[in-house]
Parts: structure tokens; C-alpha cells; sequence
């Protein structure tokens, strides 16, 4: 390992840190419906917005509006981007004159991007029109993770109000989380995307002489604007097969870095936005603090890894002192390669500059480990937020216990409605990851997709179920995923990651903001300094551990045993 790695990991930490604040101030300022910079602009806007749909901007939902608003929303918006594929042969701006996408990937690729999951069982430039991409995987890129951080803004209501069942309403806080947050700040980062030499164009190739001189056509098109927020969304579709690490979609090392600033940049801002909303801004703090441990520890763990040669390597005479080169880009290099691989999967981004199949079995396992945790070390946007505080309840009714005290966070009692909606909500994924995983390890048509026999191959399936219940859509890349048992498999997969977590999460908010607050006394349990962010982080990584441990067992680590035993 180098000190640049080092660097360049405690930098990117720091200035997530210097984002967080600001961003978190904005983003309370834009959901308390107060003025901002961008007001005299868009609040013209945003009012013609709700006279179009019917919208009371001062009218409010309970959860159970508020859930079925979400709901109703997110399966038109499925069926209409399953259309639009299905159509694209007869519609324009399709250059190269692609076919209607076939239904079992069509209905995956909606699911996918309509629950900011973006898992892609398809090459994007070899199957989809310029008009598919934009007018329906960008536009549902901005939605998707609209509606995350509606259902994050509902949340944080939850605590932050008393005597009321009213958290807010979905079509408000999604157009605001769309008009003043989403759209300025993907302009702004397409504008620089575009300077620094990703395409922004409908022609649909570009001609081209290798040094063989031998002609092709590399694919260009509207990559910059759906690059932009595919990452600021935490979305990770790309427009290229290989995502980020295409030079046309991540040139050099300071789009690499802004790219990575960018998935964590509204993530982290809602945490302080909580603790703005609660009246302590500490709350946010403490909640950012436990993320940043955990992320620092995964990342570290993977960069060590990867500085490691693999047996195939060293049996294949690459010099030892190069690390784990396979997979990777030579202008990233090990650590930003491996601080992305941390980044992306630590948000329920998915974007990979790296393939994730090639790292080294433990290097490997860090991915996986920060998927499974819950996508909650600051996790994609929205969903990160609502995640790490189903988790906050948890820690808060384990520190009740222990102590022989009513449990409660921010003055509101923690009864057993609330625990028990935490822990269907926690146990959603797990659920859908294991169960997925187990089918398909066990049954011929999930064994067909394998590509690399042995604990690599039962890590493929483990990861492609992770990823896909956990929203967050990378893959290892050695499995086969387009046949009619995964494309099902995983679309259930993702719709029960999403929704059986954001509706009991409504539910809480719902039944918290009812709740008066009551004061603290000498006997509250604080939750602003470094005792609970020592239990939320033991919590999370404790249950995670008794959860998964048998099937990491049986994948990566029984891989980096093999090869050591080798």
C-alpha cells in the first residue's frame, strides 16, 4: 500500500465532510418550503407544476396516503418505461436502429429503474435508442431518487413532529426534491462532464481507426446528462456496458473523484438535514459519524486487499509489487479503484469503474458486505438515511433493555409498533437475498448462469441477489443474469428491497410523528455523542454477522481460503 492511496481515501472523506453541512442546510431550507436561491426561478415553476396535477401544495398525507401516493406513482411509472422499450423500433432519435428490447429484460429494466436499483441485464449501447435513455432511463433516474428522498424528508417528520398523523405529501416533497435539488446540480455537473470530454450528443457512433488500422464505430450519444445524475442520484445505470470505467463516461482521475463526491454528496446532507429538522444538529452528526466508521474500515480493508497478488497472478509471473491490476483501470489505479468499489456500494449507487469480479476473494467481499449491511453507510439517496435510523431504533431499544428504561430517540417513546415495523423492514432484504440465493444454488436454471465454478460461482449468485434486493445494481460480472429465471427473480428481488422497506418505514413516521416528545431527564440515553455511535455501528455490523456470515462462509471466504491454502 502507498501513502497517495492513504491520502487520496482520508481527502475523499474529508471532503465528504465539507459537502455534508451545506447540503444539509439546503436541503432543509428547499423541504421546509422556505425561499432559497433558486426561488425566484423555480417557484413559478414548481406552483404551475401543482395546478397541472391537482396538487395543494399546503395539503398534507398520513403515511398511508403518503405510502400509497409512492406506490401508485412508482407502478405507472413501471409500466410506462416497460412501453417505451417495447416501442422504441417505431419511435425516433434511434440511430442505430435498434429492435424493441425482449419483455423479460424490458420488465427487469423497469423495476430496475423505477426502484433506483439500475441493475442492467443488458448492454446499454448495444440495446437501447438515444430516446429510451433519455426519455426513459435518465428521466427515471431523477424520479427514483426523488421519491428516495421524499420518503426520507417523511421520515425525518416522523421525529420531528408531535400531536399530528400528517407527514407531509409525496407529490410536494417529490417535485421539490426534483426542481431544486436533482436538476441544477446534475446541469451543473453535466456542463462539467461535457468539459472534461464525455459525449453529449444524438449522433449515434463515432468512426474510428485502431492502431492495427483497422475501421469501427465507437458508440456515443447523451451520455453526460444521464452520467450526471446516475451518479448524484445514486442510480449507477450507465450508458456504456462498462459503466464508469469507460473513458466516455469517466475520463480521469478528477472525474473519478468528483463522480465519488457526487454519490455520497446528498446522503450525507441528510443526515444534518435531520438533525435540523430535530432541532440538534448533533443528531445528524452522530448518525454521519457511525457511516464514516464503518465506511473507513471496509475501504481500508479492501485497499490492503487488492495491494495483494492473487495466485493466478503470481502463477502467471506479474511482479508481486503491482498488486491486483486485473479489472482494473490503469488510470484509476489500486486505491481509487478500491475507493470506488467502497463508495459505490456503500451508496446503493451500483456505478463500477472496476470489475468487481476480479478483485481478490476479501477485497471482493467488501461490496458484498457493505450491500448487505442494508445499503445504510450512507446508501442511496434517501435510502441510506431511513435505513441507518430503522437501525437507530433497534440500537435505541437494545440500549432499553440493557439499562430497564423505556426506550426512546428524540423524545419519542420506542413501543413495540415501532420495533416490530424496524424489524420487518430490516429483515426485508435478507429475506429476498437469502431465499433468492438459495433457489437459484440449488436449482438447474440458476446454476446455468455461472460462469466461474466453486465458491467464486456461489459468490456471483449471493452478489446479484444482494445487489438487487438492496437496491444498489453492481454485479460481479461472471454471471449470466438475462435468462428468464434471473430477470424474474431479481425483479422481485428489487421490488421487495424498495417497498417492503419504505412502507413500514412510513408506517414509523406515521405512528412517531402522533407521539408528543417528552422531555429529556437525567435518565435519557444520549444520542448525539460517541456511546451510541459505538452501539449503532456494533448494532449494524451485529446483525449483518448473524445474518450472512453461513453464506459468505461458503462464498469469499471460503475463496480466500482456497487460495491461501494454494
Amino acid at each position: 500500500m502507498k501513502i497517495e492511496g492513504w491520502i487520496l481515501i482520508f481527502v475523499f472523506a474529508g471532503l465528504v465532510a465539507l459537502i455534508a453541512r451545506p447540503m444539509g442546510l439546503y436541503l432543509a431550507a428547499v423541504f421546509a418550503g422556505r425561499r432559497t436561491w433558486l426561488s425566484p426561478v423555480l417557484a413559478p415553476l414548481e406552483r404551475g407544476f401543482y395546478r397541472l396535477g391537482g396538487v395543494k401544495d399546503a395539503s398534507e398525507q398520513d403515511w398511508k396516503g403518503y405510502a400509497a401516493s409512492l406506490v401508485m406513482f412508482s407502478l405507472l411509472a413501471t409500466l410506462a418505461l416497460f412501453a417505451l422499450m417495447q416501442l422504441q423500433h417505431l419511435l425516433p432519435l434511434n440511430p442505430h436502429g435498434f429492435g424493441p428490447v425482449a419483455p423479460n429484460v424490458a420488465m427487469n429494466t423497469a423495476v430496475s429503474f423505477v426502484t433506483n436499483t439500475n441493475w442492467q441485464a443488458y448492454s446499454g449501447e448495444s440495446t437501447m435508442s438515444h430516446l429510451t435513455q433519455m426519455a426513459g432511463l435518465t428521466v427515471q433516474n431523477f424520479l427514483s431518487a426523488a421519491a428516495g428522498i421524499a420518503v426520507a424528508v417523511a421520515f425525518a417528520r416522523g421525529f420531528a413532529r408531535r400531536g399530528t398523523g400528517q407527514i407531509g405529501n409525496f407529490w410536494v416533497d417529490m417535485t421539490r426534491a426534483t426542481l431544486y435539488v436533482l436538476l441544477p446540480i446534475s446541469i451543473l455537473f453535466a456542463i462539467y462532464l461535457m468539459a472534461s470530454g464525455v459525449p453529449q450528443t444524438l449522433a449515434g457512433s463515432l468512426p474510428a481507426t485502431t492502431l492495427e488500422g483497422v475501421p469501427q464505430d465507437i458508440a456515443i450519444g447523451p451520455v453526460a446528462s444521464q452520467e450526471a445524475i446516475k451518479m448524484l442520484g445514486t442510480n449507477g445505470g450507465g450508458f456504456f456496458n462498462a459503466n464508469s470505467a469507460h473513458p466516455f463516461e469517466n475520463p480521469d482521475p478528477w472525474t473519478n473523484l468528483v463522480q465519488m463526491l457526487s454519490i455520497f454528496a446528498i446522503g450525507a446532507g441528510l443526515v444534518v438535514m435531520f438533525g435540523r429538522m430535530v432541532g440538534d444538529e448533533r443528531q445528524g452528526w452522530a448518525i454521519l459519524a457511525a457511516m464514516c466508521a464503518l465506511f473507513l474500515v471496509g475501504t481500508g480493508i479492501a485497499y490492503w486487499s487488492e495491494t495483494q497478488i492473487t495466485p493466478a497472478l503470481m502463477s502467471a509471473g506479474v511482479d508481486p509489487s503491482l498488486g491486483n491490476m486485473e479489472g482494473k483501470e490503469v488510470r484509476f489505479g489500486l486505491s481509487a479503484s478500491a475507493l470506488f468499489a467502497a463508495v459505490t456500494t456503500a451508496a446503493s449507487c451500483g456505478a463500477v469503474n472496476a470489475m468487481h469480479d476480479s478483485f481478490t476473494a476479501i477485497g471482493g467481499m467488501i461490496p458484498l458486505v457493505n450491500i448487505l449491511a442494508g445499503e445504510v453507510i450512507v446508501g442511496g439517496v434517501g435510502a441510506g438515511f431511513y435505513g441507518i435510523l430503522l437501525f437507530a431504533i433497534l440500537a435505541i431499544f437494545i440500549a432499553g433493555l440493557m439499562v430497564g428504561r423505556t426506550p426512546a430517540y428524540l423524545g419519542k417513546k420506542i413501543e413495540a409498533r415501532e420495533v416490530k415495523l424496524a424489524v420487518l423492514a430490516i429483515l426485508a432484504s435478507p429475506l429476498a437475498i437469502l431465499i433468492g440465493t438459495a433457489i437459484a444454488a440449488s436449482t438447474d436454471a440458476g446454476r446455468a448462469g455461472i460462469l466461474n465454478p466453486g465458491p467464486h460461482g456461489f459468490s456471483e449468485i449471493l452478489y446479484s441477489f444482494a445487489s438487487t434486493a438492496g437496491n444498489n445494481g453492481s454485479a460481479f460480472g461472471g454471471l449470466t443474469a438475462n435468462t428468464d429465471f434471473y430477470t424474474y427473480a431479481h425483479a422481485i428481488a428489487m421490488l421487495a428491497g424498495r417497498f417492503l422497506v419504505i412502507i413500514p418505514a412510513l408506517a414509523i413516521a406515521g405512528s412517531l410523528a402522533a407521539k408528543p416528545t417528552a422531555p429529556a431527564s437525567v435518565g435519557t440515553f444520549p444520542t448525539n455523542g460517541p456511546l451510541f455511535i459505538g452501539l449503532l455501528a456494533f448494532v449494524i455490523v451485529i446483525v449483518g454477522a448473524l445474518t450472512f456470515l453461513p453464506a459468505l462462509a461458503v462464498g469469499p471466504v471460503a475463496e480466500a481460503t482456497a487460495n491461501t491454502l494454494n
